[in-house]
């Protein structure tokens, strides 16, 4: 089992910058590739952004490549997700999950997941 644990949501203007980190714990977090969605009401679960075990390959979706960036530290058992020129669209509830394999697609999916934070960017 692994634990895992939002936090950095919150209410924002369009235009500005949040940071959302997660913190795991349970597993060897070191090993797992990890993984940021969202889901907006009314909406399908979005896989936005993934990173492999060791850094090296990220993946970003469409809607979010250029303007966010995740990140680890992996002696903190932490992923980060730097969200900047937020837009109103990207309102949504956001997960972090440990994902079942590395898949740098939309089809990606996770097997543990975070009880989610909440992002609000109005216009």
């Amino acid at each position: 089992q692994v634990q895992l644990v939002e936090s950095g949501g919150g209410s924002v203007q369009a235009g500005g910058s949040l940071r959302l980190s997660c913190e795991a714990s349970g597993r060897t977090f070191s090993v797992e590739h990890m993984g940021w969605f969202r889901q907006a009401p009314g909406k399908e679960r979005e896989f936005v952004a993934g990173i492999v075990s060791n850094s090296i390959f990220t993946y970003y979706s469409d809607s979010v490549k250029g303007r966010f960036t995740i990140s680890r530290d992996n002696a903190k058992n932490t992923v980060y997700l730097q969200m900047n020129r937020l837009k109103p669209e990207d309102t949504a509830v956001y997960y972090c999950a440990v994902l079942h394999y590395w898949n740098p697609s939309s089809r990606a999916t996770g097997i543990y997941w975070g009880q989610g934070t909440q992002v609000t960017v109005s216009s």
